[in-house]
C-alpha cells in the first residue's frame, strides 16, 4: 500500500486552501500519487503533460485511486478496474459516476492544489454518545480503528484534543479489553474498548469475559456492517449480540432512529450498578448520522442511586450474637471488599482476630499489619491456612468461596456480600447478610462496641506464626540447583525494591503462585485474572492500571505500575511493549523465563502424566524491549536482582527485567 504524501498549508486565497502536493519534478509522466492535505486525500496525476487532482476515492466501492495506474490513456481503480480520465475525472462511455476534481496550479516551484474552506463541524450521533460516555466519567479507551468504526472513533479524536477522553491505541484488541478490565478492578468505574466489526469484536472476549466473572465494569465499542446489508452475510459480519452472549450482560445495536443519548445513558448505569460488562453495537452508517435536532447529552444525574445498603435486621442480630460469642473468630476478605476495608479492619481491630484474604484480595490489608494473615489457599501462606483451622467462627466479606481459595465448610461461618446472589452459592453458610460490606462492618463495629465480646487477642500468635513462616522462607533462600534463580529469590529482592504504594498487575502461572506464597505487600494493590485466570493478563492489566495514576484527581495518582509474568504469559501480548513506549507509560515489567509452562508441567506431574509440550522456545526478552524502545535488562544471577530492578524502577518510561528463572524452584 502507497502511503499518501503529507503536505503542510501554504496559504489561503480565493476562498481555497491551497498546498504545494509535489515538486517540479516529483511525478513522472503516466503515474499517480496519493497526497494528503490535512483531512483531504487526493489522487496526484500526471498525463500528456497535464497535473491533475482526483478525489482519491472511488465511488463505487472506495477503493483508494492514488494506489492505481494509468493504462491506455485511463486512471484504472485498484479495487475493480473502473476507469477514470486522469485529468477530469469523468468515465469512460458516458456514464456519470466520476469522480470530483480539484484546481491545480503548476508553479515554478511544484504543483498546487486548492481546496475549499471546511465548514464548520456539524456533530453527529457520535458526538452525541461520546459527549455521554465522558459525563458518565468514562476516561480511558482502548481500542483499534478501523474501517467499520471510523465515525465513531472521529467523534473520540475530537473528545480527547478537547481534554474530555484519552485514547489508547493497542496492537490487539484482547489488551484493550485486558486493560478495561483491569481499570475497572482497581477503580470501580468503567473505562472502555473498541473495536471493529467480526474478528475485532471477536478479539475482545477473553478480556470481557475477565471483566465479567470479577465484576469490573467495562463498556464494550465494537463497530458493525452497514445496517442494509445486516444478516445475509456481509464481509467481516458476526451476529455479535449472539457472539457476545452471557458476557455482556447488557447489549443493544444502535439503530437509526435510536434514542442515542439514552442507550449510553442505559449501558453504563447497567456497568456500574451490575458491575459487569456492557456492549454497544455501532453500525457503520448510523455512526455518523446527524444528531437529531434538539438531542442533549446524557449523564448520571438521577440515574444511578446510592448503594449503602444496610443488612436486614434479622440477619445483622443473628449475625452480631454469633460474634459476640466467638472466642476466635477469623476475618476472610475477598475481591468485594476492596473498597470498604477501612471499615473491615476497624471491625478487625476490635475483635484483635487474624484478617486473612482470598488470592484476589492479596494486599488489600499489609502484611505488616498486627492482624494481617496473607492468602488462603492453593497460592497462599501456611500463616493463613493456620489461624482458618484453629478458629471457632469465619466472617467472610466480599468472597466467591472459589475451591482455588479453599474456604472450609465445615467452620461456623457468617457471610457478607452485596450481592445477594452470592450467600450460599457454592454451599450454605450459617448466617448468609446481603448489605453493602462497609455499612455492614460499621454497624457491627457499632455494636460490638456496646458491650463485651468473647474474642481472644490473637495478635501474639499472629505475630509467631509470621516469625516461622518467615524462617522458613529465609531457609529457601540459599535454594540452587545451578539451573537459574528461584522464585523465591525474585519476589525477595522485589519486596525490598518496589514502593509500597505500587499497583502490581500479576499474570497466571507459576509466577502467579510464588508471588502469592513469597511477596509481602505493604500498601500495593494487587490486580489479577481471578476467577478466569487467564495467561496474558499481567502486561495489558498494566496498560489499564497506568492510566488511573495519570488521573490527578484520583486515589491512584503518580504511583508506580510494576507487573509480572511468566514467559508463557508475556508473550501473548508482547507486541503491547510497543504501545507502553508508544504512550511513555512508565511501566516495570518483571518477567521469570524459564523456558517453559511451567504450572502446566507440574499439573502434568501431579496427575502422573508424562511432561509434554510445555517447553518453549524464546528470544531474548531483554533485547526484544530494547528493540521496541524500552529498557531491556536481563538477570542471570541472583546478586544482579536488586540493582537491575532498582534501574528499571528508576528508568524514564517502560522497562523490561527478563530474569533467567529456575522452573523447578518456584
Amino acid at each position: 500500500m502507497t502511503r499518501p504524501k503529507q503536505c503542510p498549508l501554504a496559504e489561503r486565497r480565493d476562498g481555497r486552501l491551497w498546498f504545494k502536493v509535489l515538486g517540479p519534478d516529483e511525478l513522472p509522466e503516466g503515474r499517480v500519487m496519493p497526497v494528503t492535505c490535512e483531512r483531504h486525500t487526493v489522487c496526484v496525476t500526471h498525463f500528456e503533460g497535464e497535473f491533475a487532482a482526483l478525489d482519491n476515492r472511488c465511488p463505487h466501492q472506495g477503493g483508494p485511486l492514488g494506489e492505481g495506474s494509468i493504462e491506455n490513456g485511463f486512471l484504472r481503480c485498484p479495487w475493480h478496474g473502473w476507469d477514470f480520465h486522469p485529468i477530469t475525472g469523468k468515465p469512460p462511455g458516458g456514464y456519470d459516476d466520476g469522480v470530483d476534481t480539484y484546481p491545480v496550479e503548476v508553479r515554478t516551484d511544484g504543483v498546487y492544489v486548492g481546496f475549499p474552506e471546511p465548514t464548520p463541524h456539524e456533530r453527529t450521533v457520535s458526538d452525541l454518545m461520546v459527549d455521554t460516555l465522558t459525563r458518565w466519567g468514562v476516561r480511558h479507551v482502548w481500542g483499534m480503528v478501523g474501517h467499520s468504526n471510523l465515525g465513531f472513533a472521529d467523534a473520540m479524536r475530537r473528545a480527547e484534543e478537547d481534554g474530555r477522553l484519552r485514547y489508547y491505541g493497542i496492537r490487539h484488541e484482547g489488551a484493550a479489553s485486558f486493560a478495561a478490565s483491569a481499570y475497572g478492578k482497581l477503580t470501580g468505574r468503567p473505562a472502555a474498548c473498541f473495536s471493529i466489526a467480526g474478528p475485532g469484536a471477536t478479539n475482545l472476549l477473553t478480556g470481557l469475559w475477565d471483566a465479567n466473572v470479577d465484576r469490573a465494569p467495562v463498556l464494550a465499542l465494537t463497530g458493525q456492517v452497514d445496517t442494509q446489508v445486516l444478516g445475509p452475510g456481509a464481509f467481516q459480519e458476526v451476529d455479535l449480540v449472539a457472539a457476545f452472549g452471557k458476557v455482556a450482560q447488557w447489549s443493544q445495536t444502535v439503530l437509526p432512529g435510536s434514542r442515542h443519548a439514552e442507550l449510553v445513558n442505559l449501558a453504563l448505569k447497567s456497568a456500574i450498578l451490575n458491575r459487569g460488562v456492557s456492549h454497544l453495537i455501532l453500525p457503520d452508517e448510523v455512526q455518523t448520522l446527524p444528531e437529531p435536532e434538539g438531542a442533549e447529552p446524557g449523564g448520571p444525574e438521577g440515574r444511578v442511586t446510592p448503594r449503602e445498603i444496610a443488612p436486614p435486621e434479622t440477619a445483622f442480630d443473628e449475625a452480631l450474637d454469633a460474634l459476640r460469642k466467638a472466642e476466635r473468630p477469623v476475618i476472610i476478605v475477598g475481591h468485594g471488599a476492596r473498597f470498604s476495608m477501612d471499615a473491615v479492619v476497624a471491625l478487625a481491630e476490635r475483635l484483635r482476630c487474624p484478617v486473612v484474604t482470598t488470592f484476589k484480595a492479596k494486599g488489600q490489608i499489609s502484611d505488616r499489619h498486627p492482624l494481617g494473615c496473607g492468602v488462603l489457599g492453593r497460592s497462599g501462606t501456611p500463616v493463613a491456612s493456620w489461624f482458618m483451622n484453629e478458629a471457632d467462627l469465619l466472617l467472610v466479606f466480599g468472597a466467591s468461596f472459589s475451591n482455588h481459595t479453599g474456604i472450609t465448610p465445615k467452620k461456623f461461618t457468617i457471610q457478607v456480600d452485596f450481592d445477594p446472589m452470592m450467600l450460599g452459592k457454592f454451599h450454605a453458610v450459617d448466617v448468609p447478610v446481603w448489605g453493602e460490606i462497609g455499612v455492614t462492618a460499621g454497624r457491627l463495629l457499632e455494636a460490638l462496641n456496646a458491650g463485651a465480646t468473647a474474642a481472644q487477642d490473637q495478635r501474639g500468635e499472629i505475630a509467631e506464626r509470621w516469625r516461622i513462616w518467615r524462617a522458613e522462607k529465609a531457609s529457601r533462600l540459599e535454594d540452587d540447583r545451578g539451573e537459574g534463580i528461584s522464585a523465591i529469590r525474585v519476589f525477595d529482592a522485589l519486596g525490598r525494591q518496589v514502593p509500597g504504594n505500587a499497583i502490581m498487575p500479576v499474570d497466571v502461572g507459576n509466577n502467579t503462585y510464588s508471588f502469592g506464597r513469597y511477596f509481602e505487600c505493604t500498601e500495593q494493590r494487587v490486580l489479577m485474572s481471578g476467577y478466569l485466570g487467564s495467561i496474558g493478563f499481567g502486561l495489558p492489566a498494566a496498560l489499564g492500571a497506568w492510566a488511573a495514576t495519570q488521573e490527578e484527581d484520583g486515589p491512584f495518582f503518580g504511583r508506580s505500575v510494576v507487573s509480572i509474568s511468566g514467559d508463557g504469559g508475556f508473550a501473548q501480548y508482547m507486541g503491547e511493549l510497543t504501545t507502553a513506549v508508544r504512550y511513555g507509560m512508565g511501566i516495570t515489567h518483571v518477567l521469570l523465563n524459564n523456558a517453559e509452562l511451567g504450572k502446566i508441567s507440574k499439573e502434568q506431574r501431579a496427575a502422573h502424566f508424562d511432561v509434554w509440550q510445555t517447553e518453549l522456545v524464546n528470544p531474548n526478552f531483554a533485547a526484544f524491549a530494547d528493540n521496541c524502545g524500552a529498557l531491556g535488562i536481563r538477570v542471570e544471577r541472583a546478586g544482579m536482582l536488586d540493582e537491575a530492578i532498582a534501574e528499571a524502577l528508576a528508568h524514564d518510561g517502560p522497562a523490561l527485567v527478563e530474569v533467567m528463572t529456575d522452573p523447578l524452584l518456584v
